[in-house]
């Protein structure tokens, strides 16, 4: 395999950006294409590389009327999901699922504030997943949807430029997966929904054929098999002066957890994963926990009489069980930061960028991490809803993105 420090550190950062959200817990009976871009930079320290990069494209009648295709696309990473509506009756849909690529099973190890390179490697992989959705109250206005995925997925692990010459890596495997769980309500893929409500419980049994010791000197583990539970509460609303506010209350806890199945908290991400754990301030998954309470949130004011400019303050803190091997001093976490935004009224793309001061994030011999972020996101599914006698990709600069406008269509 070809040497990582060969690749040169620009593309090497590009080709990190592969952080895809996790298939989402129902079909999207929405049509999207979206692009979406989010980077965390640390001030103090120097730490995994925190940031995404993808387009997610959802396409409800593709190519038939009961067929729904989500595709989100990174730079060396696919997650795709078919989607079949009434496969299994009137009111439960299934999906079949295809995810795979470079570099997003790797692993980061920061321990007390510390990443260290040394224990640190890459990972690649592929799977298949099939997923039902039932909604339980299809005359209700706000879904309740049961959901039961099941799933296989292949990693294996290389060593980069900075891997330890002792460090033994785990074994290439393959990891089953089972997760069950009750959605009532959701939030859409977007990056500040103007309206949103969710009050969801899930498992998550995680079952592997490659467990064993690993490490240096076989100092820790991967367990044969893993079992998460978690729940999430949140709320995004949008008051008529068009102030916006946004809460979130998400706990988990586990059995026979390791660092491959553990949650790992930190920085501000809020399209990383399905149920990103954000610290603002702290590095990427700095945090590796069995157990803990996130309590996060956001407050956005407009500006000027147009109201495009906007003001946002957000805070999160957590109180966490440490994964063994991975404790240090103190159990509870927080941060908070600023920024400033831009949204036109036409809602096609939005950017934010950020300050966030961790304040319990260890940094040498003391607390406090500072960090800068950027979000953007750029909707061409409302460009074209607005403008469609205008040539798709007019401000997307020259061809820029051909290869997904011959793909897609647009």
């Amino acid at each position: 395999m070809k040497n990582i420090a060969s690749i040169g550190p620009s593309l090497f950062i590009l080709l990190l950006l592969a952080l895809v959200p996790a298939a989402r817990a129902q079909i999207d009976p929405e049509p999207r294409r979206l692009l979406q871009l989010g980077y965390n930079k640390n001030i103090e320290g120097r730490g995994p590389t925190a940031g995404y990069a993808f387009f997610y494209y959802n396409q409800p009648g593709f190519p038939q009327t009961n067929l729904t295709l989500r595709v989100a696309i990174a730079p060396v990473y696919l997650d795709s999901e078919l989607g079949i509506a009434r496969a299994l009756g009137p009111h439960t849909d299934v999906a079949l699922g295809l995810a795979g690529g470079g570099f997003a099973d790797s692993f980061s190890e920061v321990r007390a504030g510390k990443f260290l390179r040394e224990e640190s490697f890459t990972g690649h992989g592929g799977g298949v997943s099939a997923s039902v959705y039932h909604r339980i109250n299809p005359a209700q206005e706000i879904p309740l949807n049961a959901v039961l995925r099941g799933g296989a997925y292949y990693t294996t692990y290389a060593r980069d430029d900075r891997t330890a010459p002792g460090f033994v890596l785990p074994d290439d495997g393959t990891a089953f997966k089972v997760r069950a769980g009750l959605r009532f309500g959701g939030i859409e893929p977007l990056l500040l929904p103007d309206l949103a409500m969710e009050l969801s419980t899930w498992y998550e049994g995680q079952f592997r054929n490659n467990d064993g010791a690993y490490g240096l000197a076989g100092d820790r583990a991967v367990k044969t098999d893993s079992h998460l539970f978690w729940s999430r509460a949140l709320l995004a609303y949008t008051l008529p002066s068009e102030q916006r506010f946004f809460i979130s209350i998400t706990a988990g806890t586990s059995a026979n957890s390791d660092r491959f199945s553990a949650y790992r908290l930190g920085a501000a991400l809020p399209l990383a994963s399905e149920f990103p754990l954000s610290i603002p301030g702290y590095y990427f998954q700095e945090i590796t926990a069995s157990r803990y309470a996130l309590f996060s949130g956001y407050y956005m004011v407009p500006l000027g009489a147009k109201k495009e400019w906007n003001v946002t303050l957000f805070a999160a803190t957590a109180a966490v069980d440490y994964l063994a091997g991975m404790s240090q001093p103190g159990d509870w976490h927080s941060g908070v930061g600023a920024g400033i935004g831009y949204r036109p009224h036409n809602k096609i793309w939005q950017v934010s960028l950020g300050y966030a001061y961790g304040i319990d994030a260890i940094r040498k011999d003391d607390r406090g991490a500072q960090s800068i972020g950027l979000l953007l996101q750029y909707d061409l599914e409302t460009r074209r809803r607005q403008k469609p006698a205008v040539a798709p990709d007019a401000n997307l600069g020259p061809n820029r993105w051909n290869f997904l406008r011959n793909f897609f269509g647009f």
